[in-house]
């Protein structure tokens, strides 16, 4: 299959500011149309890139690709983004691709697991995009409520047959013009499927966009491990990462003795260098006594963005010959991707045994470790 990438670059820009259009100023000394074309041209299953660009910044293009391979050429885009879409279609049309991925070129962050997405929904669909649900309440402007249960934010790249959506385009009136490609496919009756987005994957479209990128490339990233143990006792339920497991035993602790999320409340905790749970939660400490252990998740979720720090991955593991983690995992991942704040898809809760040997083998107890991996600013 002979894929293509046709990179949107012919827009002024004006809303970023600045001398330049937005596709060419630079960020940590790189511009931007060279970070975005980095992100391709590092895969072998990319055959061939096109940049559809402005006839005023030839010589801007030259200099942003000047040390880029020979799979980069240029085509002039047109008045509207789809007019310049149009005519990068017609330019690749000469080389016959199976598949085209339209890009933004302000999106310089797009990672490889966002282009396998989208490529992964061609096998199915006419076109596809990734896409991230919308989690914030939705009002209108009288204030009534919108179901957000089918509403995504559209990011790029966007993907389709290349003979269909080149056939979509071709049968648009001159003066027609979409938000983006999707609508064009849709409008032409494609089929769309939506693949996994990122909130990496930003448009730099305003002046803090730009600030913010500058920052996240001057991020870090670390990783913080914990372990924890309770014992187990009379009872009829216990807690696990946030999760009530009916049982006829529980764990002993001075809070709720959630050991899945003690775990990985250290594990934050030592991304950043704070200490362990016991020094912002003490045992003898009255007040925590039968607290509920997501408080002091959250305190840890707190404390790294107080470090303007993002958390970006965490993985539990729960040793235990009892209760069964496997039919209660999505509950529990689920639950701390809400006490996180990120996405479930960036939490990972597993579990093994010990084969029956040490104190987790003779059930006297449950154990857990966790790993976090957060990325904090580079001081």
């Amino acid at each position: 299959m002979k894929t293509a990438v046709l990179i949107v670059a012919a827009g002024r820009g004006a809303r970023a500011g600045g001398d330049l259009p937005k596709q060419y100023r630079t960020i940590c000394g790189e511009p931007v149309l060279t970070r975005t074309l980095k992100s391709f041209l590092c895969r072998e299953d990319i055959d061939e890139i096109l940049v559809a660009i402005h006839q005023d910044d030839v010589a801007l293009f030259e200099s942003a690709t000047a040390i880029l391979s020979e799979k980069v050429s240029s085509v002039f885009g047109g008045e509207t983004r789809t007019g310049s879409v149009h005519a990068g279609l017609k330019e690749l049309a000469k080389t016959k691709p199976d598949i085209v991925l339209i890009h933004d070129a302000a999106r310089p962050f797009v990672s490889d697991q966002v282009i396998d997405g989208v490529i992964a929904k061609l096998a199915e669909y006419d076109s596809a995009l990734p896409g991230i649900p919308v989690t914030d309440a939705l009002k209108t402007a009288d204030g009534a409520p919108v179901d957000r249960a089918y509403l995504y934010r559209a990011q790029t790249p966007q993907g389709f047959k290349f003979d269909k959506i080149l056939a979509a385009f071709d049968d648009l009136s001159p003066d027609d013009s979409f938000a983006d490609d999707i609508e064009v496919a849709r409008n032409a009756g494609l089929s769309i499927g939506f693949s996994q987005g990122d909130e990496a994957n930003f448009k730099l479209t305003h002046a803090q966009d730009f600030k913010r990128a500058e920052k996240d490339l001057r991020m870090i990233n670390v990783t913080g491990s914990g372990y924890d143990v309770h014992k187990v006792t009379e009872g009829d339920h216990l807690w696990l990462c946030g999760v009530k497991i009916p049982a006829e035993y529980t764990l002993e602790g001075h809070s709720d003795a959630d050991v899945g999320l003690h775990a990985l409340t250290d594990a934050l905790l030592g991304a950043i260098s704070a200490g362990d749970i016991g020094d912002h939660f003490p045992p003898s400490d009255p007040q925590w006594k039968g607290a509920a252990s997501y408080t002091f998740l959250e305190h840890a979720r707190n404390l790294i963005t107080a470090h303007e720090g993002v958390i970006y991955h965490v993985d539990v593991t729960l040793i235990c010959e009892a209760p069964k983690i496997k039919p209660h995992r999505e509950a529990m991942r689920t639950r701390v991707a809400e006490i996180l704040d990120i996405s479930v898809n960036r939490v990972s809760v597993k579990a093994t045994t010990t084969e029956g040997l040490g104190f987790t083998g003779r059930r006297e107890g449950i154990a857990a470790q966790a790993i976090a991996n957060v990325r904090i600013p580079d001081v």
